[in-house]
């Protein structure tokens, strides 16, 4: 089967950084089910475990945990899934990844693909969408009030791939206020047409524009990325006992600034249920299927803002280029063998 892989971490700009490969195709066991790979997404951590994991001896490492396709066969102990079943998931950290005709998942992790999408739009959305979620209603309790503080969530970096997920949850699920950062007047446009009810810029201090909105100190405060850079502000804008979240890798985090407002700090990372087979694992797969409910009814839709076809290394490191910019808006999805 085609699949794009490396073997040895480095720059995108390696004339290696990511290669045409050929690999065996794979047979489902146990929970497994095995799916024709339609379309794929590209996130952060595609880059980063590029730039930081090789491959074990003289393997390849391939890449890639957001997938749209169909499922070939199934391992003996699945339930969930036939052959023909169209589906989405955001596959496990510790396994080879999406980037491939052909992949193997655990059906526990894995969602009916909504009937309304095509698979490239549908590849947009799993692991942002988990990652957003949990965060959101696992992490942060949002549908808990903080006593004194004002019914709203603000979100860093609104425009991501995350935070264009997390406004859509707030708006559909919750009745909180929901102020998103953005710095360019394309990406205030997106976070807007997303559900956002106020937008300020991270490029300027936080702290001053919330208070200038009037509402109060916010609830809750999810960071999805330069977490570091705005963490004075974050702790001078959220209301005491307020609930903080991050989803980023500071190198270091200094949270004792929050001692005195008893705020708690919450990391979300969604591959914690997959990689430690945790007892509550198929919660993800439970979730990506009320996830294609929200969508087909209408509540929720594709962050997808760029496709590219086909699926290919060239391709594939374009993708990887735009993310380390840190200009993309929304997902970049990569459609056809």
């Amino acid at each position: 089967m085609k699949a794009i892989g490396y073997r040895q971490t480095g720059p995108i700009d390696r004339p290696d950084a990511l290669v045409d490969i050929e690999l065996d195709r794979p047979d489902p066991g146990g929970h497994d089910v095995l799916v024709q790979i339609e379309a794929i997404a590209v996130n952060p951590v595609d880059t980063k475990i590029r730039q930081r994991v090789g491959p074990e001896g003289a393997d390849w490492k391939v890449l890639g945990w957001d997938a749209s396709g169909r499922v070939v066969s199934v391992g003996a102990e699945v339930s969930r899934f036939k052959p023909g079943d169209e589906v989405f998931y955001a596959g496990a950290l510790t396994r080879p990844g999406t980037n491939s005709e052909f992949h193997l998942v655990d059906e526990r992790i894995v969602g009916h693909k909504p009937a309304t999408l095509d698979h490239a739009q549908a590849a947009a959305l799993p692991l942002t969408t988990l990652t957003a979620w949990e965060m959101l209603f696992d992490r942060l309790d949002v549908r808990r009030p903080v006593p004194g503080a004002a019914n709203a969530v603000l979100i860093i970096g609104g425009a991501g791939g995350v935070g264009s997920m997390a406004i859509q949850l707030l708006k559909a699920l919750t009745d909180l206020t929901v102020i998103a950062t953005a710095s360019r007047s394309d990406t205030q446009e997106w976070v807007r047409s997303l559900g956002a009810d106020h937008v300020v810029n991270h490029r300027q201090p936080l702290a001053p524009q919330l208070s200038a909105l009037g509402l109060g100190s916010p609830a809750f405060v999810f960071s999805t990325t330069a977490t570091a850079q705005h963490l004075a502000d974050v702790v001078e804008l959220i209301a005491p006992q307020g609930r903080f979240g991050l989803i980023d890798d500071p190198d270091t985090l200094d949270i004792s600034g929050f001692k005195r407002k008893s705020v708690s700090v919450h990391w979300e990372f969604m591959f914690t249920r997959s990689m430690f087979g945790t007892a509550d694992m198929d919660a993800q797969g439970r979730l990506l299927d009320e996830l294609a409910r929200l969508v087909d009814a209408g509540r929720v839709r594709s962050t997808l803002t760029q496709r590219i076809s086909p699926i290919n290394a060239e391709n594939l490191k374009q993708a990887h280029t735009v993310l380390e910019s840190g200009r993309a808006c929304g997902k970049i999805v990569l459609e056809g063998f």
